[in-house]
């Protein structure tokens, strides 16, 4: 079993923000992999599907952002699952201009909250990263309010001109691994 995560927070008014990047590539490869709806479950919204011989579990954490981790509990003790393995998370990075893509397979949390969160709860830096970059904030702007703001629709326009490309770099990572992702996708 595969886990893809991606970070995001709950609420109408987060919808198009930069922090749920994350939730709209996972929106995505439900949709492209007909996974169809997510359902409640605990602490998050999850949608389950096979993708060739490989069951996948998508995730969609329902806490807020510096909480995330918690979705991730359910499966840290469970037989066979190896986050270095078996786990991608998505996640926005506001270090990198929007559209830039940087697949790891460990790292630091590099201060997102939510890498953060997700590192406490597994005990763990070594689980596979997708990052998306949302575009680095002006000088003198707050993080926080900047990853929590609207982009601006040629950035959005950017962002989800990605996402077909992100549905195939999951599949590459499904398939072959977090090198191969990295060799095909990184830009």
């Amino acid at each position: 079993m595969k886990v893809i995560v991606g970070l995001g927070n709950p609420g109408s008014r987060y919808d198009d923000s930069r922090h749920n990047v994350g939730w709209w590539v996972v929106d995505r490869l439900s949709y492209d992999w007909g996974f169809g709806g997510f359902m409640k479950e605990r602490n998050a919204r999850v949608a389950l599907g096979a993708v060739g011989d490989e069951d996948v579990v998508l995730v969609k954490p329902t806490t807020y952002m510096n909480r995330s981790g918690a979705a991730l509990a359910p499966f840290r003790g469970q037989e066979g699952f190896e986050p270095a393995r078996d786990l991608l998370v998505v996640v926005d990075d506001a270090t990198l201009d929007p559209g830039r893509v940087r697949f790891r397979p460990g790292g630091t949390a590099g201060g997102h909250n939510g890498l953060k969160s997700v590192e406490a709860v597994l005990g763990t830096k070594d689980y596979g990263r997708l990052r998306i970059g949302v575009g680095i904030p002006p000088v003198g702007e707050d993080l926080a309010d900047w990853v929590l703001s609207p982009m601006p629709a040629e950035d959005e326009d950017i962002i989800v001109g990605l996402l077909p490309d992100m549905s195939t770099a999951c599949k590459v990572w499904l398939e072959d691994g977090v090198a191969e992702a990295m060799n095909r996708f990184n830009r």
